[in-house]
């Protein structure tokens, strides 16, 4: 079993009630929840919107590989009502677009650690590039790391 760090929010619909949805699909299919942070609102992050978030971590324990762990993710991001993923630079080959588009979201999970691994594939990277730039990630982190 490998130690696997999630990073969920929520804008769209009922926020709260599509957080604690994700953490029971991943429940279903990832493993076994070892602790979730508490839920917190905040301001959406690289874009404007009048929706606010609400975010959380979940530590789960998995025998998913990386890319079965990404796999699961995103199906139950599209079950969940989830029609598309924000795009990232690395996957735009319009130069002008040098910045990854965000977009309001039903529900969004991310990878944020699997183990002690990196990994740096154009649609997998692992730890989670920009996690330590944003406070909706690191203060329900650490809220569960230190418990």
């Amino acid at each position: 079993m490998t130690d696997v760090y999630l990073g969920l929010g929520s804008n769209l619909g009922d926020r709260h009630t599509l957080l604690l949805a994700a953490i029971e699909q991943l429940v279903q299919h990832v493993g076994r929840l070892v602790r979730c942070s508490s839920f917190i609102e905040t301001e959406p992050w690289g874009f404007a919107s009048d929706h606010p978030f609400l975010n959380a971590v979940a530590w789960f324990q998995t025998n998913l590989t990386p890319r079965e762990l990404l796999t699961t993710t995103q199906e139950i991001e599209r079950n969940l009502g989830r029609k598309e993923k924000s795009i990232s630079s690395a996957a735009v080959t319009d130069a002008s677009a040098s910045v990854p588009h965000y977009t309001d979201r039903p529900i969004d999970i991310d990878i944020l650690l699997y183990g002690d691994q990196h990994i740096n594939e154009p649609d997998l990277k692992i730890p989670h590039p920009l996690m330590h730039e944003r406070d909706f990630v690191m203060h329900p982190l650490n809220e569960i790391r230190n418990q």
